[in-house]
Formats: structure tokens, sequence, C-alpha cells
């Protein structure tokens, strides 16, 4: 069997090409940087594609040879390309497999993709899904399933990281009233259902509910992950609703708009299709954890997460009061005074002056914009302006306010900040 994987390089889609490998399945993996994906997935086949632009015909020639299509492919954040991606993209995808005379297409949606969608998120999921059911209603010619995932807990998948990082908080921070129901799978039991549809004698064109046994509160989740990252129960505090907003509208954490509607909606499913079509029966959580303990590198992580943008801010700060004091609120006097003393009098100081102040405020920008990179940038400033002040004046390293000494903070701030950024697409 010849599988393409489509998403090979996200969470969903790492898991189900490392599986589908040690099942001996010949695999390719499609993404928009197949070099990255190569090396990140042990060196399988790869090849290049961008839901976002391609059409039917550029499929066509990706497909040959295909016996079974996997759609991995979701954003987590819009940005105006939920319906280009979910959508558009999908049904290019899926009108070229029924071209090609693939066998069988499994979509990977989401729940609550279904007539009762409000969100762009899952409009544009259903939108996808509508049109691969209608393309073989019955699955005569090409066989096809939907599975719409409830929310997926694992190692680096993204509800893991929001309930991880409010597990390990001091404090368990409670999501507006607690009671929003949700109903987890994990990961492996996921990839499991995919991989035995996949080798599925039987023809199939279903839609089926992806989720665990039993449907808990999301108090109930943080709690189950606490207790795996071997952490003593906490007192709860409630996080108003109107904070989560916030939050989301700021681009704080993983949380989106979207997400946080589709919590307050529910998401919960029946999981009787899902065991009637692959024979599988999901874990409970406690369960599946339990499968793969908790280790020192997931309590930091789960610690480090809640940190990684008040860091980000902090380093902005830094750099944006060191454009703007100099320029808004230092008396010119001492900065003449202070330019003299490394060589600059008259336009260069002026230039100069002005030169660094913008540097400076454009490197806070970049931070507060979450550009890459823009940590090191400010590093590699940084240690100029270091370099030349301790040349120029080696007074500093002993001045009582540690006007030098003080970028040693710094620079370890920012390589904090460099080093929580994300290297993969």
């Amino acid at each position: 069997m010849h599988v393409l994987v489509i998403g090979a390089g996200g969470f969903v889609g790492r898991h189900l090409v490392g599986r589908l490998v040690a099942n001996g399945v010949h695999v390719t993996a499609a993404g928009r940087d197949p070099g990255r994906l190569a090396q990140a997935l042990c060196g399988v086949s790869t090849v290049r594609c961008d839901l976002a632009q391609d059409s039917a015909d550029d499929w066509l020639p990706r497909l040959r040879g295909m016996d079974a299509v996997v759609n991995c492919a979701g954003l987590i954040r819009d940005g105006g390309r939920y319906a280009m991606v979910h959508d558009q993209g999908a049904r290019s995808l899926f009108d070229a497999c029924y071209a090609c005379g693939v066998s069988r297409v499994v979509q990977v949606s989401a729940l609550g993709a279904d007539t009762s969608a409000t969100t762009r998120y899952h409009l544009s999921k259903r939108a996808a899904d509508d049109h691969l059911a209608n393309l073989d209603p019955s699955g005569g010619r090409m066989d096809w399933v939907v599975l719409r995932r409830s929310l997926i807990i694992g190692r680096g998948g993204q509800s893991s990281v929001l309930f991880g990082a409010l597990a390990a908080l001091p404090l368990t921070l409670r999501l507006g009233r607690g009671r929003w129901r949700v109903q987890p799978i994990h990961v492996d039991d996921l990839i499991a259902g995919i991989v035995r549809l996949l080798f599925r004698k039987a023809s199939i064109a279903a839609r089926i509910d992806v989720v665990g046994p039993e449907p808990m509160t999301t108090d109930a989740l943080t709690a189950s992950l606490r207790h795996w990252l071997g952490l003593a129960p906490v007192p709860i505090v409630r996080l108003p609703r109107w904070m989560l907003a916030a939050a989301t509208r700021l681009g704080i954490g993983p949380v989106t708009r979207e997400s946080l509607t589709m919590l307050e909606a529910g998401n919960t499913g029946d999981v009787d299709p899902l065991i009637a079509a692959t024979g599988l029966v999901p874990a409970r959580l406690d369960i599946a954890l339990a499968r793969t303990p908790a280790t020192d590198a997931d309590r930091l992580a789960a610690r480090l997460m809640p940190l990684k943008p008040v860091l980000r801010w902090l380093l902005a700060v830094v750099w944006l009061a060191g454009g703007i004091v100099p320029l808004a609120l230092t008396p010119a006097a001492t900065n003449r005074a202070l330019l003299a003393q490394v060589g600059l009098t008259g336009t260069p100081a002026i230039a100069a002056l002005v030169a660094g102040a913008v540097l400076d405020i454009a490197i806070g920008l970049a931070l507060l914009a979450r550009l890459r990179r823009a940590a090191m940038a400010g590093i590699v400033v940084m240690l100029g302006y270091t370099a030349i002040l301790a040349t120029t004046m080696p007074a500093l390293w002993a001045d009582p306010f540690g006007a030098l000494v003080k970028n040693v903070a710094i620079l370890g701030l920012a390589l904090a900040v460099h080093a929580l950024e994300n290297d993969h697409g």
C-alpha cells in the first residue's frame, strides 16, 4: 500500500507517518517544505504541496500510484486562510483523488463541523467534508471517511500544550465556569483508528466522530493532566470568560476565538460509530496518559509555556524603552555629553542617537509582532553596543547602577526568548 499524507509536518501527520512506516507501509509525506519534512520524518519520500494555492491539476501528478490519501492539514489560527486551506484546497485535492482513481480518502476534520457549525473554522471544514461526501455518496468508486476528531491529547498537541500549562500553574485556572464539556481522545488511539480504516477491507463512506470513551469537564481534563505530570492538587481560581476573550484578541497563548467558541459550545460525541467502523475501543484519558509517563522535560515544558509570551513582552519593553527614553525623556544635553565620551559630536552624534533609538524600537516592535529571529537580532545589536561602550567607556563596568553588567541579564533573557521560538513551520 502506498499512502500520501498531507499535512505530514503537523501533530497528527507526524504521528501517522511514524506509525505507517513502522507497519511497513510505503508513505509519501506532503507539505510546504519537503526538505524539512524529510529530516523530521526519518527520510520518508516527500513532495511539496500548498493547499492554499494548488489546483486539482497540480495534485494529479502527485497522486499517481497512490492507494490512499489522508488529509491531516489544518490551521490553528485563521489569518484569512481557513477557506483557502480547509475548504478550497481540500476540494481540489479530493477532486484530483477522484479523477486519479485513489481507492480511499481519509479526511481528518473536526467535531462540530456539521449542520450546527457557526465558526469559520468549522464552516470551512464542513464545506470540504460535504464536497468529499458528494463526490461519491455511496463509496462505490472511491471509499471515503470523514473523521470529526475531538480534542487530541498527546505530547506536542495544542490541546495538551494548553491544558498542560494550566495544570502546571501554582494555582489551577478554571476556564469560564469550568463546566465546558469535552471528550478527548489520545493521539495514539486516533492514529490506530486511521490505520485500521486504511487497512479495512470493507467499503466505507461515512462521517464518524472520533472521541474518547467518556465526556469530562475542562476542570477534570486539567486535573488529569496535573496528575499525569506528578503534581499535587492545588486550589482552583476561576478565569472569567472576558479574560479569555481578551487573551484571544491579543493573540496570547494557543487559545483562539474559534477554539474558545468551540469549547463553549461543547466538544462531545458518540464513540460507538468509531468502535463499529474500526473495532477500536479508545482508552480512558487517565489510562492513555499512563501508557507514556510524564518526564522532567514534560513538567519543564508545561511550566515554561505560560512564561513564553511574558518573557517576550519583557524583552520588548527593554528594547522599546531603550529607543523611546533617549528620544523623548532624556535631556538633550545629557545625550550630547554621553555621546561625546565615545567621540561623537554635532551632526554625527544626532544621527547616531536617532539611528540607535530607531533600531531599538524596531527590535521591540518585532518582538511584539512575534517575528522569528527578533530576539537573536537584539542579541547581535546588544553585543555591538556592549563592545563599543566597553572599549570607549570601560568605567561603566564599575557603574553602581550596573549600566553594562545588566546587559548580562538581558542577554540571558534574550537567549531564553530565542530558545523558546518554534523552529518548525
